[in-house]
């Protein structure tokens, strides 16, 4: 039976293309079929196939392209292999593709073990609701932690209409983001909402705290209220969780839109890159200093410390750097630990298996 070019698959509205089409290959040859995961929920996920929507057993399952690293578990966006008929009857995600990006915090457990919130995306859009004050430390986290993921960042500031300033709020989110488009809209009014939707493309995530408006924007971008919305309190701007898990919706222009639960707290996870990307400016202004092991705190010839000075870079990014810096090096520093305690329980594993067949050949003789 031949397979269906990417271009004709009903995948290819969820983003297949042909190079996923090469990648599953050996999946279509073991009778597998090609399904992008929608939604996880407790052990199973809402897909969709080439046939239409399913439901689908979703236990750890290994990463096709790396079968020595530990099994993953499915999340929202994965491109995943399934076996139609599972050991309980229904489909049962059997592989995952190699994810072209992945955006991963520290886990709920502060453990040193990353959670993936979502898969093989483009765009992460980046939530900031103006009617509320309007936090630079929360956006940079954001934005570190988009950059680290390989997909591209726009900050969108939503509810522009609850703003007596706009304008001066997008120079200000403008200032926090070197390299990234900033944006802002009211999904209430209509305004700015093709504004943003120039800046989004392929596989697109809203991301950020609850109250920041990501359902009722995902709503206007979708053309239809499809995701549920709630209310927000006026004395804080926070909202409750009316997005109690990760969904993945086709955009009606092309593309497909990921809505996610609001973000109480976002920890970094190994994210060294994307404070390089995120803290651009700070980055190149170091670069010019008369050290090159600058600690940007009383050196001479320091070009961070000079241009904090002259007021053409807030005082409050380098703090912000810093604090960062210092979480992501606690973060790699737990990582650390826990490989070398993996591989330490491995070699005693080893041994004591050793001992074992030693005493055992004693007695045999």
């Amino acid at each position: 039976m031949s397979s269906p070019s990417a271009g004709s698959s009903p995948l290819a509205a969820y983003g297949w293309d042909t190079t996923l089409e090469n990648e599953f290959t050996s999946h279509r040859a073991a009778g597998l079929i090609p399904a992008r995961v929608a939604a996880v929920d407790r052990g199973l996920c809402d897909v969709v196939a080439e046939t239409g929507p399913l439901r689908a057993s979703a236990g750890p399952v290994p990463a096709s392209a790396f079968p020595d690293d530990p099994p993953l578990v499915p999340c929202t966006g994965d491109w995943a292999a399934l076996r139609p008929d599972g050991p309980d009857g229904r489909p049962a995600v059997a592989a995952l593709l190699p994810r072209r990006t992945a955006i991963v915090r520290s886990s709920a457990a502060r453990d040193s073990r990353g959670q993936v919130l979502a898969a093989n995306v483009d765009t992460v859009a980046i939530a900031v609701s103006l009617a509320a004050r309007l936090a630079l430390g929360r956006v940079e986290r954001l934005l570190a932690l988009a950059w680290e993921s390989g997909a591209r960042p726009v900050v969108v500031l939503t509810k522009s209409d609850r703003s007596p300033d706009a304008a001066g709020a997008e120079a200000q989110a403008a200032s926090a983001a070197p390299g990234v488009d900033v944006v802002s809209c009211s999904a209430a009014t209509g305004e700015g909402v093709e504004a943003v939707r120039a800046v989004l493309a392929g596989t697109v995530v809203l991301l950020g705290p609850s109250g920041a408006g990501k359902s009722t924007l995902g709503n206007a971008l979708l053309g239809a209220e499809v995701l549920a919305t709630g209310a927000v309190r006026e004395q804080d701007g926070k909202g409750r969780h009316t997005t109690v898990r990760r969904e993945l919706l086709p955009l009606p222009g092309g593309g497909v839109l990921i809505d996610t639960p609001g973000l109480r707290g976002v920890g970094l996870f190994e994210a060294s890159e994307g404070l390089e990307r995120t803290f651009a400016d700070v980055e190149e202004l170091a670069a010019r200093c008369r050290f090159a092991d600058c600690a940007h705190d009383t050196e001479p010839g320091c070009a961070v410390l000079a241009a904090i000075e002259d007021g053409t870079l807030p005082g409050r990014r380098l703090d912000s750097y810093r604090r960062l810096l210092r979480e992501n090096e606690w973060a790699a520093s737990r990582g650390d630990a826990r490989l070398r305690a993996e591989r330490d329980n491995r070699w005693k594993t080893i041994k004591k298996a050793q001992r074992q067949m030693y005493r055992d050949r004693g007695r045999d003789r």
